[in-house]
């Protein structure tokens, strides 16, 4: 009898299928294409986040040991603020625009009409689990489209939650929530879809790509990359680092794609800044971070493992100035700083995704080099003060 329904949950190939075709049938009929069914589906999301504010917020902390009040803000407001923008503009969206016409069609009229893509499959990340996964939800419905959400199973209570509550408040013959891991997220990607929503990483990315060009499906990616940060000498030392904390330490501990990945700055300035950067920590965060209540978790012991072998290559363990201390058990690292890092280490090759921030030195105290620098690095250059730019050579 177990077995039997265990057989009942598999979400296979066939049943992909058969849930593709159960939306496209609510589309054909009209049903998410009223104004009123718009409204009413982004209300209930509101609704939603009101009334189960304290289960959301236990639910990232289960998964990723968020604070109350970063889930509350970084989460639970921003996802309502997108539904109050859409409540206010939909009419707006979905007037018909009058178009000029040539007058080789006299005497012709034409307009612009907004239409609903039809099926969409959302794919979410772990890092923001519950806004990554209903904000991109908010513009589905606002267009009018029926669409599936596949919550990252690496934010597993996140997960189970959203599947629940978007029974209970959304309507499911329109908006359906798969759970689930690499099965099932490939039985979906076989199917063809109207648009893919897709958050996270490159490597991901690819697959989601070959699979949308099997049926010409337009794909949007949100993916990451190394977000630099320029400090150079007459501004507001205190400020700054405070405004980069908040951003680094205060985001995910560094688990979003928008956190400052490095800093460019000035050898003259490179002793202020982290001394000041160290005062500024203890005051977030204490004397013992690991400790803070203050600071997320990292996600897992895979992405643990991974910030661990960018801290102990050997040409970057030695450049660690503050922090490194690290709790394998509860998977916390605390705030680290990495002075005058080589550009060719592993740590500055790849998006970091975690509270490790290293620092590259440049040579002199002109805003201009400094500035060069940051451009020459975003668009692969390692220049660097006395060496060729690879970028004027193209």
């Amino acid at each position: 009898m177990a077995g039997s329904e265990e057989e009942k949950t598999v979400f296979d190939m066939e049943a992909a299928s058969a849930l593709v075709k159960e939306l496209r049938d609510t589309c054909a009929s009209g049903k998410t294409r009223s104004y009123e069914w718009r409204v009413t589906q982004l209300k209930c999301l509101v609704k939603l986040c009101d009334e189960n504010e304290k289960e959301i917020a236990d639910a990232l902390r289960q998964d990723l040991s968020k604070p109350e009040f970063e889930s509350i803000v970084y989460e639970i407001a921003m996802l309502k603020n997108s539904c109050r923008v859409a409540l206010k503009e939909l009419k707006h969206w979905i007037v018909p625009e009058k178009a000029n016409t040539p007058l080789a069609v006299f005497p012709a009229s034409a307009g612009i009409l907004s239409e609903p893509l039809g099926v969409v499959l959302i794919i979410s990340a772990w890092n923001y689990p519950f806004l990554l996964s209903l904000d991109p939800l908010v513009g589905a419905i606002a267009a009018g489209n029926a669409m599936v959400l596949k919550p990252s199973e690496i934010a597993p209570a996140t997960s189970s939650l959203l599947a629940k509550l978007v029974m209970k408040y959304l309507d499911n013959s329109s908006i359906r929530v798969i759970e689930g891991s690499v099965a099932e997220t490939s039985a979906l990607l076989e199917q063809k879809w109207d648009k893919i929503f897709y958050t996270g990483n490159g490597r991901v990315a690819r697959i989601v790509m070959t699979a949308a060009a099997k049926h010409l499906t337009p794909v949007l990616l949100e993916l990451g990359g190394k977000s630099p940060v320029v400090i150079d000498a007459g501004i507001n030392i205190q400020v700054a680092t405070r405004r980069i904390i908040a951003g680094k330490w205060g985001c995910n501990n560094g688990q979003a794609c928008i956190s400052p990945d490095y800093i460019i700055t000035t050898k003259d300035y490179a002793s202020k800044l982290v001394d000041t950067l160290k005062i500024e920590l203890e005051r977030f965060y204490g004397k013992n971070p690991l400790e803070s209540k203050g600071l997320s978790r990292i996600v897992n012991s895979n992405h643990f493992a991974r910030l661990t072998k960018l801290l102990d290559e050997d040409k970057v363990s030695g450049k660690i100035v503050y922090g490194g201390e690290r709790d394998k058990e509860n998977l916390k690292i605390a705030p680290t700083i990495l002075l005058d890092v080589p550009l060719d280490s592993l740590i500055m090759n790849e998006e970091i995704f975690g509270p490790l921030l290293p620092i590259i030195l440049v040579t002199t105290n002109t805003s201009t080099s400094v500035n060069f620098l940051c451009l020459c690095s975003l668009l692969g250059c390692n220049y660097r003060e006395n060496d060729t730019c690879s970028i004027l050579q193209r």
